[in-house]
């Protein structure tokens, strides 16, 4: 059976801020045999793009390591704004093993990964999740804190040294974060309401780090575009916190501050499972069988 890995890159570029750059970077995505781009989403808000990509693990290695090089030629961020925080032209590339393959061979990948990154391209890498080389580190928003701004001072700190990589930042591309996961979830909440304090009062309700839902990882955002705010999520383990129980505390939430919920939206791919679930929740499905009753998964079963 041949093996298959996930990445997801993140990169601080939007379509509608830089169509060129971002059609460049989708070229590059395409043009490694072995790799599917399976999704482009682009946001001028948080002027940020992320791709799905699936493939086999050297093929995924190598897209990766060609995103980055042209990620590095065509953004630089010292020009670069957006509301989603950042600290690199690429951001974060997570690798996620989906068929025959291993945590620990996407954290080899990673490793990998990151050494060719600081050898060509002279970009330092931090090592994040399952990668990490410290527990202080697993978590990407400790790592992003300061952002492209404040990295150069950061990485100067006696515990902040790079992974891969010296500790001074590349000057246009700045910093990246590699590293194996779980599939994560990427689940925006928008309200009816343009004050952004709102979803900032929401998000440190409902995030993990300061007391909320331990999978949970959530901001508030301002949709410029939509004149609305917006609560933005990762849900890093969605079995162990379900989007709908997310969603039904936003929603009491946004009712407590005088607003409500107007609609909210899944970025890049989600398991089917976490849409299923939140289905037979609001179902109220009894003994439903997630794998047996739906049709789809009986397809597949026959075809491999």
């Amino acid at each position: 059976m041949a093996k298959l890995v996930e990445c997801i890159p993140n990169f601080s570029i939007s379509k509608e801020k830089d169509e060129a750059g971002y059609e460049a970077l989708v070229a590059v995505a395409k043009s490694v045999p072995g790799c599917t781009l399976f999704d482009a989403q682009t946001d001028g808000n948080h002027n940020r793009s992320v791709f799905t990509m699936i493939g086999s693990p050297e093929a995924i290695e190598e897209v990766s390591f060609l995103l980055t090089k042209k990620a590095a030629e065509i953004i630089d961020m010292n020009k670069h704004h957006g509301e989603h925080k950042r600290m690199g032209a690429t951001d974060v590339i997570p690798f996620v093993p989906q068929k025959d393959v291993t945590v620990e061979e996407c954290v080899e990948m990673s490793k990998r990964l990151a050494q060719r990154i600081w050898d060509e391209l002279q970009i330092p890498i931090f090592l994040y999740e399952d990668s990490a080389t410290s527990p202080d580190r697993k978590n990407l928003a400790k790592i992003r804190k300061g952002e492209f701004e404040g990295m150069p001072e950061k990485l100067l700190e006696e515990e902040w040294a790079p992974d891969y990589g010296e500790r001074k930042i590349h000057p246009t591309a700045g910093v990246t974060a590699i590293g194996a996961r779980m599939p994560l979830v990427a689940f925006n909440v928008n309200l009816a309401t343009s004050d952004v304090e709102i979803a900032k009062k929401i998000a440190k309700v409902i995030r993990g780090s300061s007391g909320g839902f331990r999978s949970c990882k959530a901001m508030g955002f301002m949709m410029e575009d939509r004149g609305i705010a917006q609560v933005s999520m990762n849900m890093v383990n969605y079995e162990d916190t379900p989007l709908f129980v997310v969603y039904e505390q936003i929603k009491a939430l946004a009712e407590r501050y005088g607003t409500y919920v107007l609609d909210s939206e899944i970025v890049g791919l989600t398991p089917a499972k976490a849409m299923v679930d939140c289905a037979e929740f609001y179902l109220k499905a009894r003994d439903f069988d997630c794998h047996n009753q739906i049709m789809e998964y009986h397809l597949i079963d026959m075809m491999e």
